[in-house]
């Protein structure tokens, strides 16, 4: 709002937290499909918000607007072994509801992916596993940066960068 945006949004908490996985998604791809669905939309998304995106995005044509995912939960499935640093770390993922079925559309190439998504993820971050946000992008034609040092929280003057260089200037008249 700050930058002259007018912004509509859902949180994860609350009356919304207590519903179904399923019934989160449902709730995203109508909000999506009456509230966003215009080629000058702009969907941020971030962490399990993002997770939901994607699920409802799986429910839908490819989204029409314009889609930036930060430290997007996608669950695990890139099929290597970990790296030498994930390795040491101790790497801990973390599994989203419904997992496999987003794992699935994504492999066997059926996802409706967005034309205009790029996303963003720490270099070390637990929650959203870097590799398999990179196969998830490369599988789908989509921009990842995966940011050196950083982890979920991605870093305020990094994703201020981004939002300068994503969002269009705002017309004031």
């Amino acid at each position: 709002m700050g930058r002259g945006y007018d912004v509509t949004g859902r949180e994860t908490r609350g009356e919304f937290k207590s519903l179904a996985f399923a019934s989160q998604v449902d709730l995203v791809a109508q909000d999506l499909r009456s509230m966003c669905w215009r080629e000058d939309a702009l969907v941020v998304a971030n962490s399990f918000g993002a997770y939901l995106f994607l699920h409802a995005q799986a429910q839908l044509a490819p989204f029409i607007g314009k889609v930036l995912l930060l430290s997007p939960i996608v669950g695990e499935f890139a099929k290597d072994e970990p790296s030498d640093e994930e390795e040491a770390g101790g790497w801990l993922g973390f599994i989203p509801p419904m997992a496999r079925k987003l794992a699935d559309l994504i492999q066997s190439g059926s996802f409706p992916s967005p034309p205009r998504c790029e996303i963003h993820v720490g270099s070390k971050d637990w929650q959203s596993n870097p590799r398999s946000v990179a196969f998830l992008g490369e599988r789908l034609g989509l921009s990842v940066t995966v940011v050196p040092d950083a982890g979920h929280g991605l870093p305020k003057a990094y994703v201020s960068d981004v939002l300068d260089h994503w969002l269009p200037h705002p017309s004031h008249s």
